[in-house]
């Protein structure tokens, strides 16, 4: 392939500002599909929980050609949570679009992928997307962007960053605003990525360079390590080295090797400079390793990655409940599957437990190691898990613990609730704006704040807030932060939930369950309305007499119990508190030997 015909371009953004939308118009305008061929929403976001949630949780590849260029697209995930995906899939890319929201501007994940791809020192396209919003601020936004490139000390070269307007869902884009959209279509974006992204550099002639940037897998090959091909040149059953993370060397001859078209592998037989392919032929293949010549192996410098800041226990399941569900449930189960996981996400970080069987896994934060959790229950592992635990530091005989940035948009009049709140949380509101009706503040609070004060948020603000956040710093240790000031339900011997015993404990507090559910003792059903804990029996029938009488007996009206996801049930719980998971249950159970006054 003609290499200056090449362009690898990553699109960041802050999470929802539409990433995957726009790959989804530039692919389906690219010419590359039939007319009458069928081609799902959001086409790059593959996996199951990425469509459920809505967002996309690991990077992707595809391509399309434009005015015969080829174009490769990685598309990254918008939350900080996943930010080492961003991290090591910017080294694929020799520029990046930054997609912003025409209406809410630059948000905290703006700042992380941007500042990531300056560390790179990638040339930025700037899209403002959703100009069909009727609040859209176009002008407001691009004074905010060029604000943020300066905060980040970006070089005069990049400060004069193109722009690019457009609708992604709409399927238009615009050189200026004054343009007439037309029937409308994507070629503004694409010929921003022609003039304004330079081919990849780098000698077809010089010793193999290819660094695995993320890893795939085919149920037929194995796992695949996909990469940009830096110098030299890869053919199939060439024999290669590999250079590991260790500084170790290992000899491997390549069986296939694939090239990306739209969101399909496409099957080659050699790959030159430039090309981001995806190799067969190593079986324990790990981000970061290098392809290279075996004759004059030349490693790249390996890929840094930000420390995990939040760390959980992931223990066998011990409940009377154990092995009913599930079908992996012991610790060598769960730690085959965590060797799996972290050769594929070098932000993940896991080691044995010194005083109990189980693991400390340690990530980005409660939605990384939620998404793995539920990925391994779908898997049909069944297992505990114990609350977020901040990741502390100590420097100079000072305890420092992780802040987080907190920009949060609510109504005028639920600023009162949520600054009370944050305050009572260690917060510190550093910048505050009003326009429309509408309050952005910025806060510094400790990572501990945080854990599980998303619904509290969505409580205040009547379900009409937003709120995200970004590792800021290590900072001073804030002292005791209490998250829970409730007790909870707590069932006193095994039995099934009866709806007459329900109904006479929903005055107590909330309720977690409904009838007809097999419990356990010591499980969690409820929160008490108290800040102590109270031993239930949901079991208790009402007595029978012989003696009748109409009138007597009062309908039993429940009051619908509380679902709580796994992301509800991981923030909620305290220290001597566990969730149980399987692949069909979530519970909440105190740990075993907890001793409960009745």
């Amino acid at each position: 392939m003609d290499q200056s015909k090449l362009r690898n371009v990553a699109i960041i953004a802050h999470v929802d500002h539409g990433k995957t939308t726009l790959v989804d118009q530039l692919f389906k305008q690219s010419g590359m599909y039939r007319d009458n061929q069928e081609v799902s929403e959001r086409l790059m976001d593959s996996m199951d929980l990425e469509r459920e949630r809505g967002i996309t949780i690991t990077s992707k590849n595809g391509s399309y050609t434009y005015e015969d260029n080829w174009i490769n697209i990685i598309d990254t995930p918008g939350h900080a949570d996943f930010g080492g995906q961003v991290e090591r899939v910017l080294r694929m890319a020799d520029g990046a679009l930054l997609l912003v929201d025409a209406q809410e501007g630059p948000m905290p994940q703006t700042y992380f992928v941007l500042k990531k791809a300056l560390e790179n020192s990638l040339p930025v396209i700037v899209v403002i997307n959703k100009i069909d919003k009727p609040a859209a601020r176009c002008d407001w936004v691009v004074d905010q962007v060029f604000d943020l490139f300066v905060k980040l000390n970006a070089p005069d070269d990049i400060l004069d960053f193109p722009i690019v307007y457009a609708s992604a869902k709409e399927g238009y884009s615009l050189e200026s605003l004054d343009d007439d959209k037309g029937e409308g279509n994507m070629d503004p974006i694409s010929k921003a990525i022609i003039d304004h992204i330079p081919a990849p550099t780098g000698d077809v002639n010089a010793s193999l360079q290819m660094q695995v940037g993320t890893i795939d897998y085919s149920p037929y090959l194995g796992r695949l390590g996909i990469g940009k091909v830096v110098n030299g040149t890869l053919k199939i059953n060439q024999p290669i080295a590999v250079a590991r993370r260790d500084g170790s060397i290992k000899p491997i001859r390549v069986s296939k090797i694939f090239r990306f078209e739209r969101d399909q592998k496409i099957a080659v037989e050699e790959a030159g400079v430039g090309e981001i392919i995806a190799i067969a032929g190593m079986d324990d293949v790990t981000v970061g390793v290098t392809f290279t010549d075996i004759d004059d192996p030349k490693p790249l410098p390996l890929i840094t990655i930000d420390p995990p800041t939040i760390s959980m226990n992931f223990i066998p399941n011990d409940s009377p409940f154990a092995g009913k569900e599930g079908k992996y449930v012991t610790s060598r189960h769960i730690e085959d599957r965590l060797k799996r996981e972290i050769l594929a996400d070098v932000a993940l970080q896991y080691e044995p437990l010194t005083d109990a069987v189980g693991f400390k896994v340690s990530g980005r934060g409660e939605l990384h190691l939620s998404i793995l959790i539920e990925k391994m229950r779908r898997e049909l592992y069944e297992f505990q898990v114990t609350r977020p635990q901040v990741i502390m530091k100590e420097e100079d005989g000072k305890l420092l613990e992780p802040y987080e940035e907190l920009t949060v948009d609510v109504d005028e009049k639920f600023q009162g609730p949520v600054i009370e709140k944050l305050g009572k949380l260690k917060g510190t509101l550093e910048e505050m704006g009003t326009e429309n009706g509408m309050v952005r503040m910025v806060f510094n609070i400790p990572t501990r704040g945080l854990l599980g004060y998303r619904s509290q948020f969505m409580t205040d603000t009547k379900g009409m807030g937003m709120m995200s956040y970004v590792f800021l710093k290590y900072g001073p240790h804030a002292g005791e932060i209490i998250n829970r000031v409730n007790g909870v339900l707590v069932v006193k011997e095994p039995c099934t939930s009866i709806a007459y015993a329900l109904f006479n404990l929903q005055d107590r507090g909330k309720l977690f369950v409904g009838p007809g559910l097999p419990l356990y003792s010591g499980q969690i059903i409820g929160e008490n309305a108290r800040p102590s804990d109270m031993v239930v029996n949901p079991g208790k029938g009402k007595k029978l007499s012989n003696v009748r009488a109409s009138g007597t007996d009062e309908a039993v009206v429940l009051t619908p119990a509380t679902i709580l996801s796994l992301e509800d049930c991981i923030a909620y719980i305290n220290d001597d508190e566990l969730v149980e998971v399987t692949p069909q249950s979530i519970r909440l159970r105190k740990t075993t030997g907890t001793r409960i006054k009745i």
